[in-house]
């Protein structure tokens, strides 16, 4: 694994079932929308181990047209856990509400997808990474976003440990005063949501 370059990372490891599941879904998101992979299965990437649930990813806002266009091609192979009805999906996101898509017949391991509607969410877009596998290519928010978000935000013992994990791979690469300035957002976000 090394950077080639600021915001790209060369991953060589071998890429497992979950690996080939995020980047079977991503190819059909990135042909309709942006999108970014935030908060756990970032760490589990970066050779973590541990088992999860559900991938995060951010999609950009989209017309109802859009999204049914995007959701006709996601429901050849997957399904949504929250609902089979089409405009009661798109309320969910637009409400701000996650969905949950899996592969047919299977519940776990599922993507949580949400659009990217507060200044946060939308900021994880400005300085993501991409990460190129042996398969593809995945879009994750930044390290520094990550470690911030785990270690400020989530706090969970689960995301100290992923926070950990990823500041330890990447010692050398991390701006840690990226990482305050999100501490920073993200404080003054959590003060505004009370």
């Amino acid at each position: 694994m090394k950077f080639l370059g600021k915001n790209t990372i060369k991953l060589d490891k071998e890429l497992n079932e979950l690996d080939k599941f995020v980047l079977d879904f991503i190819k059909i998101l990135k042909k309709h929308t942006d999108y970014v992979i935030i908060s756990g299965y970032v760490s589990l990437l970066f050779g973590r181990a541990r088992g999860t649930e559900d991938i995060d990813v951010f999609i950009e806002e989209a017309t109802k047209e859009s999204f049914i266009k995007l959701y006709q091609e996601i429901e050849e192979k997957y399904w949504c856990l929250n609902s089979d009805e089409v405009n009661e999906i798109y309320s969910y996101l637009k409400d701000g509400l996650p969905i949950r898509v899996a592969i047919k017949d299977q519940a776990i391991p599922n993507f949580e997808i949400k659009f990217a509607k507060t200044l946060l969410a939308k900021e994880a877009f400005k300085d993501s990474v991409i990460v190129k596998t042996t398969l593809g290519e995945l879009k994750i928010s930044s390290l520094e976003r990550q470690i911030a978000f785990k270690k400020y935000y989530l706090k969970s013992d689960k995301d100290l440990e992923d926070a950990k994990h990823i500041e330890k791979l990447f010692k050398e690469n991390i701006n840690y005063n990226k990482v305050k300035e999100y501490r920073i957002t993200i404080e003054n976000a959590k003060t505004k949501n009370r």
